[in-house]
């Protein structure tokens, strides 16, 4: 381990002086006129932080990913899991497919979030909280890194907060835009379109967004021009989605303000196609062939509703409440598993379906100018009632008995200025919950019986107590050093735990797997900022005593509770080379071990199901003039090798282009995914599973052309 720790380390100290070399360090463009945010503009709140703190003045990594990079990048892809690939350092490779299983931040779950409304499933994870809402939709994502107990259960690796769209000010205002998608042998099968819309406005007191999107998407075809295989449990590819959202507010007076937003995205599968299995031994790539699937296509059905209300100066403090609910459905293809007998006496497949309903509540109160404005403290509350439960579809039976998970947690947080440039951070939350389920009895898998084992049901509680305490330190006006140790709070993925017990006269309540996850974040670094170039350098550790590591049993992922030590580098840099030209580079390199033996020390490779491969960014920006701008980016993922050579990764590099002009009237893009129409394996199909099924090719040269008018 410790050979490995150096060869790793010393590459990452000369990449991080060659990026100090050149001072690497702005922000993107703010506008298509080529105007840089690094011009005098107002540092960014962070909503996702309940401190409501400022970018760049916290003590641990955070990145704020803006509605001009989500538009770069949708020129190029819709692939949510791709974005957010490639605009953040530590973030998984995208399995271009509808389960994001396998897509970490740090090597752990992130918690997805809208407008702080919680997306994951952690109870039984779908692996589809990525696929909530069309980027078209959100104004910024929100990145904290590193585990976080912000907004509770499920942030081990980080948080990613999706912030939707405000209304535009000067009365009403519209949008509305095509794209069509080809890749480059132009397949009229693999022809996809995209029809968006949008209204927004103030009128008094009240301001209101509605927003709607359509997608058709075709089959994706690879650099060696053959169709990308069909994958269970979802796919992006020969589907259709749209999403529908709304917001409006009302200013009960100028520091009083009520909102309401909903949100409906709904994604559906075609059913033209089946999986060709390739040949994983002989380098074969699983592919497809047109026909039609046995059961019912798999589907993404998410419902969120939002309403808050916020006063900027109730009684000298600012307070934020808000309630929510969620409803999410996801139906899974049919697999060679769960048999029965159909009415003819024939020999069927069943397949299944996640039902999870959230409600919760958040309160956060917030006051700053203390002690002659040296401290500022922010107390809340948030409650939170999950019930989640996974059924098969053709038959009714339970597959993953309906799950009732409540919490309540409190929470106080600080920050006081020790020194004029030194700064501490620091707090607690506490954690109180409580799992509920019914006796149930278990499914197997491979045979028509009904049931399996008994299991009687239990109602454990749980509490834990989580701290963050962390430093910043001004020690020039160009260059900052933070510090920061921090705690996460998750609960094991409580579906796969019960649908597998095999063995009778277990109870719920003495399952040594239901503990709950707490992971340490230890993190330190530095951000540099000179005028029109910067840089920022972070190291971080993530540590979990009873960390939980998937592994494939029989066709079916199981989670094995075990100690994980997960270690990384982040660098990311910027540099305005000229007026209107902006190059951007980043580099991360992630490593991991676990413990499988049971011994107390780690000793097994963590492989690509947990963590993502070193990998270096590199894009340029440029606006040539006001009415040309074009972005090219590049992404080069490092070979990898781990303990079972079966799942040691051969790296690839992919290289993406836009080009943007403006007409008289609207504005025309060209994007071009995978340039140089690359043939590779991806990430997750190299290094997460050995499988013939799941053998992936990565999508080859692909085109996209859009028109967007605003009026």
């Amino acid at each position: 381990m410790k050979q490995t720790k150096n060869a790793a380390f010393w590459p990452t100290i000369t990449l991080a002086g060659l990026v100090a070399a050149t001072q690497a360090n702005a922000q993107q463009e703010a506008t298509e006129s080529g105007v840089s945010l690094n011009d005098s503009s107002p540092t960014m709140v962070v909503t996702a932080t309940r401190s409501r703190s400022k970018e760049g003045q916290t003590p641990q990594r955070i990145t704020v990913i803006t509605r001009h990079q989500i538009e770069q990048q949708l020129a190029i892809t819709d692939d949510p899991g791709q974005v957010l690939s490639n605009l953040i350092p530590s973030y998984s490779p995208s399995r271009q497919k509808l389960s994001n299983a396998g897509e970490t931040l740090r090597g752990r779950d992130a918690l997805f979030l809208i407008d702080g409304v919680p997306q994951s499933n952690p109870l039984r994870d779908s692996s589809r909280d990525s696929y909530t809402i069309d980027l078209s939709m959100v104004e910024r994502i929100e990145v904290i890194h590193g585990a976080s107990a912000e907004h509770g259960l499920g942030a081990t690796g980080g948080l990613i907060n999706f912030v939707t769209l405000r209304a535009e000010g000067g009365g009403i205002s519209q949008s509305a835009g095509i794209s069509l998608t080809v890749d480059d042998d132009l397949h009229s099968e693999g022809l996809g379109n995209k029809l968006n819309y949008r209204i927004s406005g103030q009128q008094g007191d009240w301001d209101f967004v509605a927003s709607a999107t359509r997608q058709e998407r075709g089959v994706f075809y690879d650099g060696g021009d053959r169709r990308v295989g069909i994958a269970y449990p979802g796919e992006l590819q020969n589907s259709e989605s749209y999403d529908l959202f709304g917001k409006l507010g009302y200013w009960i007076d100028d520091n009083q303000n009520i909102e309401f937003s909903l949100n409906h995205f709904d994604l559906e599968e075609g059913n033209d196609y089946v999986p060709v299995a390739g040949d994983r031994s002989a380098g074969v790539p699983t592919t497809a062939r047109k026909g039609r699937r046995d059961g019912e296509p798999g589907f993404n059905e998410v419902t969120s509703a939002r309403l808050s209300y916020s006063h900027a100066d109730w009684f000298g403090n600012e307070l934020d409440a808000q309630v929510y609910r969620q409803r999410f459905r996801a139906r899974f293809a049919t697999t060679p598993f769960f048999p029965y007998l159909d009415s003819a006496g024939d020999t069927q497949y069943d397949q299944t379906r996640n039902e999870s309903d959230k409600t919760g509540a958040k309160f956060t109160l917030n006051r700053d100018g203390m002690l002659d404005d040296r401290l500022g403290v922010t107390v809340g509350l948030d409650l939170l009632e999950d019930e989640t439960s996974q059924m098969l579809v053709h038959t009714g039976r339970t597959y993953v008995p309906e799950s009732r998970y409540r919490n309540l947690a409190p929470f106080l947080q600080g920050q006081f200025k020790l020194a004029a440039p030194l700064t501490l951070h620091a707090g607690v939350r506490h954690e109180h919950a409580e799992l509920k389920v019914d006796t149930f009895q278990t499914i197997d898998r491979s045979n028509i019986t009904q049931d399996n084992v008994t299991v009687d049901g239990g109602n454990p509680s749980f509490d834990e107590t989580l701290y963050n305490v962390g430093l910043t330190y001004q020690a020039t006006d160009w260059a900052q050093l933070y510090a920061n140790y921090s705690e996460g709070f998750g609960m094991p993925d409580v579906g796969r735990v019960l649908r597998g017990i095999g063995t009778a006269g277990q109870d719920v309540d003495t399952l040594l797997q239901l503990q709950p996850i707490v992971t340490d974040n230890r993190e330190i670094g530095a951000r540099f900022d000179w005028d029109g170039y910067g840089l920022e350098i972070s190291y971080y550790e993530s540590n979990s005593d009873y960390g939980q590591r998937l592994t494939e049993q029989n066709g079916s992922w199981v989670g094995n509770r075990e100690k994980t030590e997960i270690q990384g580098v982040e660098i990311t840099g910027d540099m305005q080379v000229a007026d209107k030209h902006d190059l951007s580079l980043s580099y991360a390199h992630t490593e991991g071990e676990s413990d499988q033996d049971g011994d107390g020390s780690v000793d097994t490779k963590l492989t690509g199901i947990n963590i993502a491969p070193d990998t270096l960014k590199l894009g340029w920006s440029a606006t040539w003039n006001e009415r040309v701008s074009t972005r090219l980016q590049g992404s080069y993922y490092f070979d990898r090798s781990v303990d079972n050579p079966a799942l040691d990764f051969d790296g690839y590099g992919l290289v993406d282009a836009s080009l943007a002009y403006r007409l008289p009237t609207g504005r025309v893009s060209v994007g071009i995914e995978n340039l140089t129409d690359e043939d590779y394996l991806t990430y997750y199909s190299q290094s997460a599973r050995i499988s013939d099924e799941y053998y992936f090719t990565g999508r080859g040269r692909t085109f996209t052309l859009g028109y967007q008018l605003d009026f």
